[in-house]
């Protein structure tokens, strides 16, 4: 695995973008895999670990997430900023066409890329989120995000995480472990603090935030989809879920017992689906 970097630029100026690379075998497809709102590049080491024996995997940290820098105005954390950066990641990997999956807010820039005229999207894997976004998830997760906690030990942190991300399921200790310490950063005073700029909560401040509504921009992509979703999910609803296998790209469906938002993509019955889907 190689750990790189690209310039991007957005109204500020440029910014660092790190992303790691998976080469995968000569030849192969290239997958792009990007994270949710809070999260990194780090919570696709198993899958991009297991794909990259047919895929040439790409993991990158959006700007104010885990080795990327913070932008200076807090303002362009969003969606332009972020699909900016990654048409300048897909051309800096120099390929035709990749393949898309993305978790949560990942779901959803993939989503806009493929609805893009002469998308390079050529496969796209949602999970947890899609054509209809539900305000009940979106202010849960505002109701921890950006509170610049910070915890005297990794185990209290861990607690902090494990609460904050309980609708996960049921995941091992080392798998808790593994999200917290990718979690964290080391502060000068030797306290624990989550690794992502606090201002990605200021949509937040304002109050409680309205459901998101991409139906248009679902009806625009062309091409082969597949939708995960947990059957417990605050962000994405049963019935969006449902129509979106009836229109637009008419998405492939698949639902995972006992787990809300999002699927972590860290078990073989999460990952099959995934890697018999960019086989097809």
């Amino acid at each position: 695995m190689f750990h790189r970097h690209l310039a991007c630029l957005s109204a500020s100026g440029f910014h660092r973008v790190a992303y790691d690379e998976r080469p995968g075998p000569p030849g192969a497809p290239t997958l792009v895999c990007l994270h949710g709102l809070t999260r990194n590049s780090r919570d696709f080491d198993g899958i991009a670990e297991a794909l990259s024996r047919t895929h040439r995997v790409v993991c990158p940290d959006m700007p104010g997430r885990g080795r990327s820098e913070w932008l200076m105005n807090p303002a362009e954390y969003a969606f332009p900023t972020y699909l900016a950066d990654c048409a300048a990641l897909i051309a800096r990997l120099d390929v035709d066409s990749v393949d898309w999956i993305g978790t949560s807010m990942g779901a959803l820039i993939g989503l806009m890329l493929a609805a893009q005229k002469d998308s390079p999207i050529r496969r796209l894997v949602l999970n947890d989120a899609g054509a209809f976004v539900q305000k009940e998830g979106l202010n849960r997760i505002g109701g921890y995000l950006g509170s610049g906690e910070t915890f005297e030990t990794i185990e209290a942190m861990e607690a902090a995480v494990r609460r904050n991300n309980a609708p996960y399921g049921a995941l091992t200790d080392a798998q808790w472990r593994k999200l917290t310490l990718d979690s964290a950063r080391t502060l000068p005073d030797g306290r624990f603090g989550f690794n992502y700029d606090p201002h990605l909560g200021d949509l937040y401040k304002a109050g409680p935030v309205g459901d998101v509504d991409l139906w248009a921009v679902w009806d625009a992509v062309r091409c082969p989809t597949l939708l995960l979703r947990g059957e417990n999910s605050d962000v994405i609803s049963h019935e969006t879920a449902a129509a979106m296998t009836e229109r637009g790209p008419k998405a492939k469906l698949v639902a995972f017992a006992g787990v809300g938002h999002a699927p972590q993509l860290l078990s073989d019955d999460q990952i099959a689906p995934v890697r018999a889907f960019l086989a097809g």
